[in-house]
């Protein structure tokens, strides 16, 4: 039975789930932004409108959790060294085994992205989108220092464009909406090098700009939408999640400083989203999505983040 239990605990770690709530968030912004939300509020929805958003969902979870177990198989190697304890180097899980979760998580997250497209297949090209920029930064993106950053990027600014293809027509005007995810995870990525040796000054104040840059973009484009007073509170979160740690890692730029201001820009990806859904949406779906942050944050105290 604790051969069971651990097989299990060791798939859960490869996978991040505290991350997998970050992605889904992704989706329901983009599904927010595509206006597919129009008209519909929480006693109005059924299993018709729900559906197609749950299958996104599903997508984004087969695609993410695939996405990170082949990252730490190809840094199987590395993490020996680096990080012993994970899962694969500590022998919990083979890599082969490994690669055979990585790989039905991909399928799945293809599939259900090609169920909710197929009229178009519109959302199932863009999750094969995903799924090769994941194993493209996996296998070689990563050891890139300008490069890596963008590639990161572009799989959540996919992500987004995922739940926008909800409603087709909507990535016609909105596609240029997945750039911002680039900037803001590219930011991330940036700083996240020095998680184990410690990183530069320079370099967190490059991530600092770009921060400021995402947030203000929100914040343009709620008053644009003339959502500015509901989408206010979930911004000004968002920002201070974010650059309070930041802040911490720029007076001491030390590996633990480091890995704490990555950890919390990669879970305040929902206080991001909710803000977005809030700009374009009702605001009981901007709550609804805000209230995956506490689940996020349960789960990075049990589960890696990085």
């Amino acid at each position: 039975m604790s051969y069971i239990v651990n097989k299990l605990i060791g798939y859960l770690r490869l996978m991040r789930p505290a991350n997998i709530i970050t992605a889904i968030a992704d989706i329901l912004a983009g599904v927010a932004i595509s206006g597919y939300f129009a008209g519909i509020t929480f006693q109005t929805c059924d299993l018709d409108s729900t559906l197609p958003v749950v299958c996104l969902c599903l997508a984004t979870i087969g695609l993410y959790g695939g996405g990170v177990v082949f990252n730490d198989v190809f840094d199987a190697s590395l993490d020996s060294v680096e990080r012993p304890e994970r899962p694969i180097p500590s022998g919990v899980i083979s890599k082969t085994q490994a690669i055979i979760l990585g790989c039905y998580l991909l399928l799945v997250g293809i599939l259900a992205a090609f169920a909710v497209g197929h009229l178009n297949g519109c959302s199932g090209w863009i999750a094969i989108g995903i799924a090769l920029s994941a194993l493209v930064y996996d296998k070689w993106g990563k050891h890139h220092a300008f490069l890596g950053p963008l590639n990161m990027g572009l799989c959540r600014g996919l992500n987004l464009l995922l739940g926008l293809s909800i409603v087709p027509s909507a990535l016609k005007h909105f596609w240029w909406m997945g750039l911002i995810p680039v900037i803001y995870i590219a930011a991330v990525t940036n700083i996240s090098r020095g998680e184990v040796h410690g990183g530069s000054k320079k370099s967190l104040r490059i991530t600092g700009l770009c921060y400021a840059l995402v947030y203000l973009t929100m914040a343009v484009m709620a008053a644009l939408q003339q959502h500015i007073w509901y989408a206010l509170p979930f911004i000004i979160l968002f920002a201070f999640l974010i650059n309070r740690p930041l802040f911490r890692a720029m007076k001491d730029p030390s590996g633990p400083n480091i890995g704490k201001a990555v950890k919390a820009g990669i879970v305040a990806l929902i206080v991001m989203n909710a803000a977005w859904v809030a700009a374009f949406a009702q605001l009981p779906f901007a709550l609804f999505v805000l209230l995956l942050l506490p689940f996020s944050l349960v789960l990075s105290r049990i589960f890696a983040v990085t």
